[in-house]
């Protein structure tokens, strides 16, 4: 089976099962090779809603060359700043070069694995959960922070339920997140719901 048709396989199966719309479509057939090097014309589509600011919960569904599924779950909601930006931002974020963000990057390297020859990366998003905090004329920093912190700190610990949830239900989830904070029950059951639709085996879980 060649590179190029697992290639497109991979694709067809996330345009099955992609939320928020986000697509990446089929490449064109328009494809120019130069020096042996493949050259191909992409296509990524997303909704606008994912550009909003706020809380949000993710976990990126990443296909290996080798077909393995390897998760990593993520938030929104600095823990150093008041702010929370959109899942739309940490795609970027993640798989760029810069040692404070590339998180998904890093861990797939940890496994001795490079970003750019997986077959697919899947961004699954819920939220906003909560809004970013409002900011007021006037408003210090320490003021800031006093209102973003009791937020982040429920969408953390909702976090870690989600890594924790996926890996015992026997995903492999490649980060562990460390959170001693509580999570509001109701809120954490509509989460859990949004990604068993994702992850099936999640339902079994707490």
């Amino acid at each position: 089976m060649s590179k190029e048709f697992q290639l497109l396989k991979s694709i067809f199966s996330w345009l099955r099962r992609t939320w928020l719309n986000i697509q990446l479509c089929l490449p064109h057939f328009n494809i120019v090779r130069s020096g042996g090097i493949i050259v191909t014309t992409y296509s990524v589509s997303f909704p606008g809603s994912i550009l909003e600011r706020g809380f949000w919960l993710y976990v990126w569904r990443v296909q290996t060359a080798n077909g393995e599924e390897l998760l990593y779950v993520g938030r929104t909601g600095d823990n150093s700043s008041p702010h929370a930006t959109a899942p739309y931002t940490r795609m970027g974020q993640h798989l760029n070069f810069m040692e404070n963000q590339n998180a998904l990057r890093r861990q797939l390297a940890n496994r001795g694995i490079v970003a750019e020859h997986c077959l697919n990366f899947e961004l699954i998003s819920h939220g906003p959960i909560y809004p970013e905090i409002e900011r007021n004329e006037g408003d210090i920093p320490a003021v800031l922070m006093a209102r973003h912190t009791p937020v982040r700190n429920l969408v953390g610990a909702m976090e870690k339920a989600l890594a924790d949830g996926l890996r015992d239900a026997g995903y492999d989830v490649m980060n562990t997140v460390s959170w001693k904070h509580g999570y509001d029950p109701d809120v954490w059951a509509m989460v859990r719901s949004a990604f068993t639709a994702h992850f099936p085996k999640l339902a079994g879980q707490k």
